[in-house]
């Protein structure tokens, strides 16, 4: 007789029900990110207002690429770390040095894609409009 659990029910699907599931399993994530976490809020209209903007200014097809780009890496990173903060807090909420690593390392993730968008802007800016910025 053949164990079956949660996890193996869901990783056995295979060809387009798989891809349909993931994709499932994506949005569920979105939601779940939209609803508890307050940063991904605020990020998500951070970068929605930047991508606006982006279009706004007249920024060439490639900046406004690289734009965009640096705008999901960064709503990308805050997810990697909303999910390392849940399973590190779903491990245990007992205070540990290798935790708060984990948990430190995903900030420092997100700090580095905020710095990463904040130069491409700056850059974009300055290229596009010689705005003494830098």
């Amino acid at each position: 007789m053949k164990h079956s659990s949660y996890a193996a029910d869901k990783k056995g699907k295979t060809g387009i029900q798989r891809i349909i599931n993931a994709f499932g399993y994506s949005i569920d994530g979105l939601k779940a990110a939209f609803r508890h976490e307050s940063a991904f809020r605020q990020l998500l209209i951070l970068h929605i207002v930047l991508i606006a903007a982006a279009f706004i200014f007249s920024f060439g097809p490639a900046t406004r690429m690289l734009l965009i780009t640096a705008s999901f890496i960064s709503l990308i990173t805050e997810l990697f770390n909303t999910a390392i903060e849940a399973a590190v807090d779903h491990t245990s909420t007992a205070k540990h040095e290798l935790a708060k690593r984990a948990k430190d390392a995903g900030s420092a993730a997100q700090l580095l894609a905020l710095v990463l968008l904040a130069v491409v802007w700056l850059i974009a800016l300055w290229r596009e409009y010689g705005l003494n910025l830098i």
